[in-house]
């Protein structure tokens, strides 16, 4: 027995190392919750009736993030304790957890989806790599010129005040001889703005020498 409580811990000392306060820690114990790893039944006043193991460390200090910091509401903690009663004390320190809308979200191994424990919804996971490539694919036909406005300018009503605008867009070709001044290259102001062509450019630095002489 000697050897087990290597690395034990009392009340006080969890509480300091997990962020849960003695009266939770007590009241999760009278009420079966999750029970120190070695108790003296018979005297339960004691100091060090109650000793905590490692592991029941690591337990308590997910339960405090997901309890205190998370604000999971204590019937959510129990079902999913009730849940996962087959994964034994591993579902508080093995398993991945996640937190949606105040509920606690794991992985099943078996599908590897992601869903709510204690409902047993399944999360709907939106792959966000797809809805950045298609939002890009929608603002590229947006901005599409046709090829006959493309090293061209105009001045359209209400837009910059008139100012003369690369045709097919609402780009000053001021702005763009801005970049040109500031010793940005072609390739760089072609990046910053890919709905030009370099024929924009073309025409953004002839605005720049016509300005210079």
């Amino acid at each position: 027995m000697a050897g087990d409580i290597v690395g034990a811990f009392s009340e006080e000392q969890v509480a300091c190392l997990t962020g849960l306060s003695l009266s939770q820690l007590r009241r999760w114990n009278s009420i079966d919750f999750i029970k120190p790893e070695y108790r003296q039944p018979r005297s339960p006043r004691r100091a060090y009736s109650r000793i905590y193991s490692f592991r029941d460390l690591l337990k308590l200090r997910v339960l405090n993030q997901l309890r205190n910091v998370y604000n999971i509401p204590f019937k959510e903690l129990r079902n999913v304790e009730r849940e996962l009663d087959h994964l034994g004390d591993e579902k508080w320190t093995s398993q991945k957890l996640w937190v949606l809308n105040r509920r606690v979200v794991f992985q099943e191994p078996e599908s590897m989806r992601k869903r709510e424990i204690s409902s047993k919804q399944f999360v709907a996971e939106i792959p966000l790599a797809v809805v950045t490539t298609d939002a890009r694919a929608d603002i590229r036909r947006l901005n599409e010129r046709s090829g006959n406005t493309v090293g061209q300018t105009e001045k359209r009503r209400q837009v910059h005040s008139s100012e003369e605008v690369f045709s097919g867009t609402r780009i000053p070709v001021k702005a763009i001889a801005g970049y040109i001044r500031q010793g940005f290259d072609d390739n760089e102001i072609l990046r910053k703005f890919p709905i030009l062509n370099q024929s924009d450019i073309d025409v953004a630095r002839a605005f720049v020498r016509d300005e210079a002489a």
